[in-house]
């Protein structure tokens, strides 16, 4: 894969498609100084404004309303914060809106997922022109007359580009079917800022198509999911940057800026030992192989054989391992709380096919139960929410191509705040229905005010959540005046919360790094009150709420800072984990463990843990120092190094 060339195509991308979103909103008199008001000349569905030109420029048509909708969306946000802020806010969204749909549908069509096997942004001949721009008709995209006659009329002006908007936006749209998650209902603005070109060779369709080799995509030709990770990871990297230089003066990470402070993309290699030791290892422990075509551990080049145990240890052990026999492919269930694009999803998703294969289940039967029952994500970005769902239905047609218009939806969600919802909104969803029930529904909603702040640090109420889905469906079929309200902000709401309530098999995360100094006034807070053991820093709260996260006898996977091992500050923490867990495996990282990170200053390590929930029954810890390296770990591992200790 071409790193390289991924990351100057997205650090570039972003660039350009900011200052062409930038450009469109300032031709309605909306720049970051502030909105203009129409000119008095004003007047019979036209509006003028004063840009700096010659002459006013004029809005006419559909544009109105969408400038009007751009100005409510900005004013909202503004309530939040400022105008400057909720300003940038507003273009980063639709400029990571445009940019996620395009590396999706690029992703689409080289793996020849899109139903009308046309590709949308290049041509399988090579020709500059897309095959859909070419053929439009031969697509299985609807088109109204109107539509129709205006594509004649774009082909016979040869208006390639004002053809392709049309129809790469009619592509989303059809989209919007099969992969909601990623391919939401487009706002009025949001496709008039939207400014692509397929002609123009310094515009973001053309490098996309030409700067990053295609077999890097090509999943049949070397290329992995992996790749929507790393555009997303180089895509932030210069609001990281910005993000970095306000820490170091001081100035606290509003919630907008959490995921660019704390977003990294997690190695390969450490995924694999992750999932391997946590998923794999709960399964192996009560499903040996019995045969050579079953021995699943021959495919997990990272999986750490339990070291030999004292005969008291051994009796314990073999009492988890009968419980655990009992455990079905469909009864495990596994999240990444701190999703991000979903890398760990992806491999998890690949284990889980495995042992599902294992079993006899037929490829196809095995995605939809994974999907259905194994799978949870949650990431407080929506881009990235975005794109670890999107990664984990491309990880599925791998095996069933036709899986996405199967319609079934993983369980990756963005987390919604409560704060904002229209009250009216609430009060027509609790009119009428029983006072304890009620009362459930606004814990859930309670819970989830500032989510954005909070993250998976919030622990959501135990109600009975499907009880909440059937009466949102009947408030929506009855055409209630707040439906669309109801759906678009209280349901994300209680999906993300649903996830937060309750306990899982498998957590495996990579959380984020935060010391208290960066944060808000709210969270440094939250902490303080949830989460007193680990409250200087957030990869060491979000060991303890992993912890919270996995079910008895379960395991917790992890890679974060190692200062909890050894700081003063962290004493109680450690003393509470050992009281109750069991160390199953730990690679010492030290520096460099993520090849985006220079100098020595952040220091890793990697860990599983069993949830005994009661005092340590006998510790397997083997501590491997991998000097950072891949082979210096799998050498250790299968060669018997390492050390190992009983408590």
């Amino acid at each position: 894969m071409n790193k390289t060339a991924i990351k100057n195509f997205a650090v570039w991308a972003r660039k350009k498609l900011i200052a062409d979103i930038r450009y469109r909103a300032g031709l309605l008199g909306i720049t970051e100084k502030g909105i203009q008001e129409a000119l008095p000349q004003s007047g019979g569905g036209v509006e003028f404004y004063d840009i700096g030109m010659t002459k006013p420029y004029a809005v006419s048509g559909a544009a109105v309303k969408q400038r009007a909708s751009l100005v409510e969306a900005i004013r909202k946000k503004e309530r939040e914060s400022d105008y400057k802020t909720a300003y940038q806010f507003i273009v980063e969204e639709v400029a990571y809106t445009w940019f996620n749909r395009l590396i999706a549908v690029r992703f689409m069509e080289v793996n020849d997922y899109l139903s009308s096997h046309l590709r949308v942004l290049s041509s399988e001949s090579g020709k500059a022109e897309p095959d859909l721009v070419s053929r439009p008709f031969d697509s299985d995209l609807t088109f109204s007359e109107q539509e129709r006659a205006e594509i004649v009329r774009m082909q016979q002006e040869n208006a390639v580009d004002e053809l392709f908007r049309l129809l790469f936006i009619k592509q989303c749209n059809a989209l919007h079917e099969v992969l909601p998650a990623l391919f939401e209902t487009t706002r009025d603005y949001t496709e008039f800022l939207l400014s692509l070109s397929v002609i123009d060779r310094d515009g973001v369709v053309y490098h996309l198509v030409n700067d990053i080799p295609e077999e890097d995509f090509d999943v049949n030709r070397g290329g992995q999911v992996e790749i929507i990770g790393w555009l997303y990871q180089y895509y932030n990297t210069e609001l990281k940057d910005e993000t970095f230089a306000l820490l170091k003066k001081n100035v606290k990470i509003i919630k907008e800026r959490i995921p660019s402070a704390t977003q990294l993309f997690t190695p390969d290699w450490i995924v694999r030992y992750m999932v391997e030791n946590s998923l794999g290892r709960l399964w192996i422990e009560g499903h040996p192989a019995e045969n050579s075509d079953h021995d699943l551990k021959a495919n997990w080049k990272y999986y750490v054989e339990e070291a030999e145990q004292p005969a008291e240890v051994e009796a314990q052990l073999e009492e988890l391992r009968a419980e655990y026999r009992a455990i079905r492919p469909q009864d495990i269930k596994i999240i990444d709380p701190c999703t991000g694009s979903g890398h760990i999803l992806v491999y998890a998703f690949e284990v889980l096919m495995q042992i599902y294969i294992s079993q006899g289940f037929s490829p196809r039967d095995a995605v939809q139960s994974i999907l259905k029952n194994n799978l949870y994500g949650l990431d407080i970005d929506n881009r990235a929410a975005q794109l670890a769902y999107f990664s984990v239905m491309m990880k599925a047609c791998q095996y069933d191509r036709r899986f996405i218009s199967r319609h079934i939806q993983p369980h990756v969600f963005a987390i919604f705040e409560s704060n904002g919802i229209d009250p009216f909104a609430v009060e027509d969803l609790i009119r009428n229905i029983d006072e304890d029930f009620a009362r459930d529904i606004l814990s859930v909603l309670d819970a989830m005010s500032d989510a954005k702040e909070y993250g998976s640090l919030i622990n959501a109420p135990s109600v009975d959540y499907d009880a909440i889905y059937d009466h949102i469906e009947e408030v929506l079929q009855n055409g209630i005046a707040s439906r669309d309200a109801v759906a678009e902000t209280i349901l994300p709401v209680v999906k993300a919360a649903e996830l937060l309530s309750q306990t899982y098999d498998v957590v495996v995360t990579n959380p984020p790094y935060m010391g208290s100094g960066g944060m808000s006034a709210k969270l440094s807070a939250f902490v303080k009150e949830h989460y007193s053991d680990s409250k200087s820093d957030l990869f060491a709260v979000f060991i303890e709420r992993c912890k919270e996260m996995t079910a008895k006898d379960r395991y917790q996977a992890m890679i974060t800072q190692h200062a909890w091992m050894f700081l003063s500050s962290f004493e109680n923490l450690r003393k509470k984990l050992l009281r109750t867990i069991d160390i199953v495996s730990m690679i010492h990282l030290g520096a460099h463990a993520f090849e985006e990170i220079g100098g020595e200053v952040v220091q890793t390590t990697s860990f599983v843990l069993r949830n005994s929930h009661c005092e340590g029954n006998g510790v397997y810890f083997r501590l491997v120092d991998s000097k950072n390296k891949e082979k210096d770990f799998v050498d250790n591992i299968h060669g018997g190094g390492g050390g190992t200790l009983y408590s």
